[in-house]
């Protein structure tokens, strides 16, 4: 099964934490995400000090689709968005591209709870 995978997930993966056994399975079955999320672990990565053109290429290896975020999704990210609910505008956009594609989305961020269409990979 294909998933759109979190920020926070591509990040687990990269810095070899809890849960990124299950993002590198998912990296292997065609995972996605969104050019919003690729930005922002562009900007993580860079922000600590890593090499991003080492982590993209990495991530380009596996295979790592990053999809175009549409007009579309612009509009569903800003109904996702609720007073409080904790989710970013780079979140929304990842649940809005999941929503999009009919896929699970995979993070690492407890905050999002878990159903049908999200999954925590810890």
């Amino acid at each position: 099964m294909t998933v759109v995978l979190d920020a926070s997930a591509v990040l687990a993966f990269l810095g070899d934490e809890a849960g990124g056994g299950v993002v590198e399975r998912a990296l292997d079955e065609g995972a996605r995400c969104s050019a919003v999320n690729w930005s922002e672990v562009a900007q993580k990565v860079s922000a600590a000090g890593g090499d991003w053109d080492v982590a993209a290429a990495l991530l380009a290896s596996y295979g790592l689709a990053v999809e175009d975020a549409s007009a579309a999704d612009g509009v569903e990210a800003a109904r996702l968005w609720k007073r409080g609910s904790g989710l970013s505008l780079a979140d929304r956009f990842c649940l809005a591209l999941g929503a999009r594609l009919g896929e699970t989305v995979l993070t690492a961020d407890s905050a999002w709870g878990s159903g049908e269409a999200v999954r925590q990979i810890r």
